[in-house]
C-alpha cells in the first residue's frame, strides 16, 4: 500500500510540473532545501561572499539585462531603477529604488527567483554583485562599495519608512498562557 502511495503521489508530481509551457524543470530536495533559507531584514541567514558595482554590471549584462533592460530600464521583465516620489502619485513605479523597504530582500529575491529561466542558479558572490550594480544604479550606493552579509543590511532603502507595521498577533506565535472556553465561561 505504501508503494502505491509513494507511486502515485510521484505521478501527481510530475504530472503537476509537466513541461506543458516549456520553462523550469522540477526541483531537486537538495534545490529546495537550499532555497528554504529566509534573509531577514537585519541580515539574519546572509551567506559569506562578497560582490562589487563593477562585477554586478558583467553579471547582470550576461544573466539578466535580456529581461531587464540593460540599465534596469525595463522590457519583458520588470523595471528595476527610478519611480522615486512616485508611491503617492496616480501612477505609482515600484522599483527597487522606489518601493523595496530592505537591501536584503532584494538580495533574498535575486537569490532564490532570478535569473526567471534558472532561478537560484547565481551564486552567492554572484548575488551580493547583482544587488550591488541594482543598488547603484538607483543611486543608493556608490560604484566603489562592496556588498556583503555585513554592508548589505546597513544600506537605507529609499521607502524603508514607508511601510506601516501590521499590528495584528502572528498567528504562529503561541500566547504565553493557555486559556480555554466553554459553555460556561473562560478557564485559564
Amino acid at each position: 500500500m505504501l508503494r502505491l502511495s509513494l507511486a502515485v503521489l510521484a505521478a501527481t508530481t510530475l504530472a503537476a510540473q509537466s513541461p506543458k509551457y516549456g520553462v523550469g524543470q522540477p526541483a531537486t530536495p537538495a534545490q529546495i532545501r537550499d532555497l528554504g533559507a529566509a534573509i531577514a531584514p537585519d541580515g539574519s541567514g546572509l551567506p559569506e561572499g562578497s560582490g562589487t558595482v563593477v562585477a554586478g554590471r558583467e553579471i547582470f549584462k550576461a544573466r539578466c539585462a535580456r529581461c531587464h533592460g540593460e540599465k534596469g530600464e525595463g522590457g519583458v521583465g520588470s523595471i528595476l531603477v527610478g519611480g522615486q516620489g512616485t508611491l503617492a502619485t496616480a501612477r505609482p513605479l515600484k522599483t527597487v529604488g522606489s518601493y523595496w523597504p530592505y537591501a536584503t530582500t532584494v538580495w533574498d529575491y535575486t537569490n532564490r527567483a532570478m535569473p526567471f529561466d534558472q532561478p537560484g542558479l547565481l551564486k552567492p558572490d554572484e548575488v551580493y554583485a547583482v544587488v550591488a550594480y541594482v543598488l547603484n544604479l538607483n543611486g543608493i550606493i556608490g560604484s566603489d562599495q562592496v556588498m556583503d552579509a555585513k554592508s548589505l543590511p546597513k544600506v537605507k532603502m529609499p521607502n524603508r519608512d514607508g511601510f506601516i507595521p501590521d499590528p495584528r498577533p502572528d498567528p504562529a506565535k503561541k500566547p504565553k498562557h493557555k486559556t480555554t472556553h466553554d459553555a460556561r465561561g473562560p478557564k485559564s
